[in-house]
């Protein structure tokens, strides 16, 4: 007898043998592609990009418009394509993009806690924006290239500087302080290391218009936030934290030039990365002389607030911002996360004040996440310049860290309701049974061909599903439908007006 012919109860009764446990394996895809691959002649212009765009209007002789490319003529030649992405840049098929959509609900729902709102920007902008101070390795690792309009354009390679000039753009009429984030794509040509690609998703928290250090003291506390959240604790990661003021009242005791000090603080964020002599040999290099460089070495060997301010003082600046952060952090509970470390300066020329990084204490991996004060970013880009202070947090090195601590979430497919239609001629009904569903805000994967029933008994296990929905011909005459509840086994006839 065919299934078309069985009554959906007996449909039901039978297929309850079946068992919902059965999985799909999916084997990746090994073997190249084949695309057809144009002869095309070289191009005689050395402008690169902009020679194609010339050479494609030039024969355009249909018209149309004119900044368009040609079609590529079809060939028989045929050449292997490599199937992998970029060096350094991902795919994310459907179970890395739930990893991806959780982190970056993590990193919203953290951010919405404490009152920020969501902004965002091109990932393409002028090359001008990053290139501010000589020496910045970030200039180094641009993606950069010139545009079909002459432009100098550049794949960003942080948050900060589109942020900042968001902020000149909209000028007075900005109500402060601002409290924004985003979570955005960067692109950095560097050395990969692990949890270090040149493609990579950072969440940024900034806030603009307090010039207090009550604004860093809440931004950390949004870190700590995200790391509670997800199961990550003090004992796994903590915050190595310092002040820009601490390097510069050192060089000012040995009248090192204002101009040095962006290429000091270079070289002194790789102090963790190179021998003390190769950084004794660079800070000579750029001008400073060798006792400024003991003194200054010894300073960044500290570990204790106490210690700086023996050396330094109370007066100064550093030391106040410091002791009065400290204090606050207890006050929002987190002082077993943070250390004071005046190794701490960051590499980027911008940052003017305290500055932080987010260390793994098992030493496996590169900073997390790290940020300051820059209080006087937008004066480099022609802007007043306002109290600011924000941090950055990439998506890799996290991934890697909560494999570390065996906290990844498993995170399947799960949808609600799977509608299977007992016979080809309702699959219209099925159809309409899904419409009426997903209008009441339920997820249905409707089953668009006529498939076995075992086959839909394994459909329904590995996309998780809540329920399985079957559309047989004498229920549907009726205005109902079957319903079997997958977790229990529980089954019954339902009026369609009645499916919720």
């Amino acid at each position: 007898m065919s299934v078309s012919k069985l009554s959906l109860t007996r449909s039901i009764a039978m297929l309850s043998t079946i068992s919902s446990s059965l999985l799909i394996l999916n084997k990746p895809l090994t073997r190249a592609l084949r695309f057809p691959i144009p002869n095309l002649p070289l191009a005689t212009n050395p402008r690169g990009l902009s020679s194609l765009s010339t050479a494609a209007i030039s024969n355009n002789a249909g018209g149309g418009r004119t900044g368009a490319l040609s079609p590529a003529p079809v060939t028989e030649d045929l050449q292997k394509i490599d199937v992998n992405p970029p060096k350094g840049t991902r795919d994310f098929p459907p179970e890395d993009m739930r990893l991806r959509s959780w982190l970056f609900f993590n990193f919203r729902e953290v951010s919405r806690l404490f009152g920020f709102e969501e902004v965002d920007f091109p990932v393409l902008e002028s090359e001008a924006l990053f290139v501010r101070k000589a020496g910045e390795e970030i200039r180094d690792q641009l993606y950069c290239f010139e545009d079909r309009g002459n432009r100098r354009v550049a794949l960003r390679p942080e948050l900060t500087p589109s942020l900042a000039r968001l902020v000149i753009q909209k000028g007075k009429s900005l109500s402060l302080p601002l409290k924004w984030f985003a979570v955005g794509q960067c692109w950095r040509y560097e050395r990969m290391t692990r949890g270090r690609r040149r493609e990579h998703y950072q969440w940024n928290m900034d806030i603009i218009g307090v010039p207090e250090v009550t604004a860093e003291a809440e931004l950390i506390s949004a870190i700590v936030t995200f790391f509670k959240r997800l199961g990550i604790t003090a004992s796994d990661v903590g915050f190595k934290v310092s002040s820009r003021k601490v390097l510069q009242e050192v060089l000012r005791r040995y009248s090192i030039p204002e101009a040095l000090f962006g290429k000091v603080c270079i070289i002194i964020d790789k102090i963790e990365k190179l021998p003390l002599a190769e950084i004794k040999k660079e800070l000579e290099s750029v001008g400073v002389l060798e006792e400024a460089i003991e003194q200054l070495l010894q300073v960044l060997s500290i570990k204790s607030l106490t210690e700086l301010e023996e050396i330094l003082g109370d007066s100064g600046e550093a030391v106040a911002d410091l002791k009065q952060l400290f204090s606050l952090v207890d006050k929002f509970g987190y002082s077993e996360w943070i250390q004071f470390d005046a190794s701490i300066v960051r590499g980027l020329a911008y940052y003017t004040g305290i500055v932080f990084e987010g260390f793994d204490r098992g030493g496996k991996l590169r900073a997390i996440c790290g940020g300051g004060r820059y209080d006087r970013l937008l004066s480099t880009f022609g802007g007043d310049d306002i109290p600011a202070c924000g941090f950055g947090f990439g998506d890799a090195v996290i991934i890697e860290l909560l494999k570390e601590k065996g906290l990844l979430p498993e995170l399947g497919l799960q949808v609600e309701n799977i509608v299977c239609a007992l016979d080809p001629g309702l699959q219209g009904a099925a159809a309409t049974v899904a419409t009426i569903l997903r209008e009441k805000g339920q997820s249905v994967d409707l089953v668009l061909e006529s498939k076995p029933l075992k086959w839909v008994f394994k459909r329904a296990s590995r996309i998780n599903a809540n329920r399985l929905i079957l559309v047989g011909d004498s229920e549907w005459q009726k205005g109902m439908v079957g319903v079997k509840i997958l977790s229990t086994g529980e089954q019954q006839e339902i009026k369609l007006d009645e499916l919720d």
